[in-house]
């Protein structure tokens, strides 16, 4: 039962990355429709990314209350009715209306099964979850892709996404009482782990006086600003830097998300062999070269290299960021900081996307790779920092 019931969760994590990639697709027809300028896109992810900050910061009083299937159920629904309502929206201020359901229901889908897994399933479950979120967001694009070029449509694709959403919103109707059973038959999650390596921490500490948290928050912060700036500003370099049709850069855009989805399945196997910070730093190596394609003078097809190669790189990343925070700053302090790392990651997806486009507006989307290539690199520094910080630990207690 509770391997049928992983398989509803999945489900539900592909139903959280549907609606991820759609706007940064189809803004290119979004955006003369309505009249709107090139940075309302960003207004608009950010009123989403922020509803999605808000539901995580009280999603643990409202689970306690409620309960995780419950929680999830009404969330996604949430979700299905605002894409809904996006497919009807007559103005700019109804996509705004709609946008905050959006992102209330997400975040509270994204923390609520987050949460579920981390206590009843394995590790390499989260990497295999976050890999089908990454399905989720691949499909996005593609379904849009191909109202698009079929109908020159962008409401038909979010009606088509809000059809699946109502879809799984059944599914999850009838196995609510699933969420209870599987719970009460596997009460902990056996796999989790190990010693703290910073021999610096003690139970008294607060979380941010601990060496090394602001370090991965700032890694958190870029991770998350790079992903989305790449989904949310991607088409638009490409159409606008590269003279690609909005079809086929909402493709590439797809295969940077196909480049996430596989390597976190890929990911979920690798992480029994190699650990988690060599994995980090291989990731972030191969998403700077990626970055790096984007602004070179090469032939357009580098770019979709370059795109796949940023989506390789971020897969594993945020997976084992997640999977080292106890390992990394203790146990008792783990459920903390990994709070706080959650609201920076969704700190970084709402206002660093958003920040490009301003600037973009006033200048040109030109400066889409350099922007990227920037938020990897200081994610890159601020972990190798951090994995410096614990290397001189470990290093101190051999002495």
């Amino acid at each position: 039962m509770a391997t049928f019931f992983l398989v509803i969760i999945y489900l539900a994590f592909i139903s959280l990355g549907l609606p991820d990639s759609l706007l940064g697709v189809s803004w290119a027809l979004m955006q003369p429709e309505f009249g709107a300028p090139l940075e309302t896109a960003g207004l608009l992810f950010m009123t989403i990314a922020g509803g999605t900050i808000i539901s995580s910061f009280v999603s643990g009083a409202v689970l306690n209350r409620f309960g995780t299937g419950i929680v999830t159920f009404v969330s996604v629904f949430m979700t299905a009715c605002a894409l809904l309502g996006f497919q009807f929206a007559p103005s700019l201020f109804w996509l705004f209306i709609c946008a905050i359901p959006l992102g209330l229901g997400a975040g509270a889908v994204d923390t609520g099964i987050n949460n579920y897994v981390a206590s009843h399933y394995k590790v390499h479950h989260m990497s295999w979850l976050h890999c089908f979120w990454g399905v989720g967001a691949t499909l996005g694009p593609v379904i849009m892709a191909q109202y698009i070029s079929g109908q020159h449509s962008w409401r038909s694709g979010y009606l088509a996404i809000a059809g699946l959403q109502f879809v799984l919103v059944v599914i999850l109707f009838f196995t609510l009482p699933l969420w209870n059973n599987v719970a009460g038959n596997n009460t902990s999650n056996p796999m989790i782990e190990q010693e703290n390596t910073n021999s610096e921490v003690t139970e008294k500490q607060k979380p941010l006086q601990i060496r090394g948290v602001k370090f991965a928050l700032i890694s958190f912060l870029f991770y998350c600003g790079a992903e989305a700036t790449m989904g949310l500003w991607g088409s638009s370099f490409l159409v606008n830097v590269k003279d690609l049709s909005v079809e086929v850069a909402a493709k590439w855009v797809s295969l940077y998300y196909a480049g996430i989805t596989i390597g976190r399945f890929i990911t979920g196997f690798i992480t029994l062999k190699i650990g988690n910070r060599t994995l980090i730093r291989m990731g972030q190596i191969i998403a700077l070269v990626g970055a790096a394609l984007l602004f070179l003078p090469l032939p357009s097809v580098f770019s979709l290299v370059g795109f796949i190669m940023v989506g390789i790189g971020l897969a594993p990343i945020f997976p084992c960021m997640l999977h080292e925070t106890p390992t990394r700053f203790g146990q008792e302090h783990s459920q903390t900081i990994m709070g706080y790392q959650m609201a920076i990651a969704y700190t970084g997806s709402t206002f660093l996307p958003p920040l490009l486009g301003f600037v973009a507006a006033h200048s040109t989307i030109g400066i889409f790779p350099f922007v990227i290539v920037s938020f990897i690199l200081i994610m890159f520094l601020g972990s190798e920092r951090l994995n410096s910080i614990f290397n001189k630990n470990v290093f101190l207690e051999w002495q």
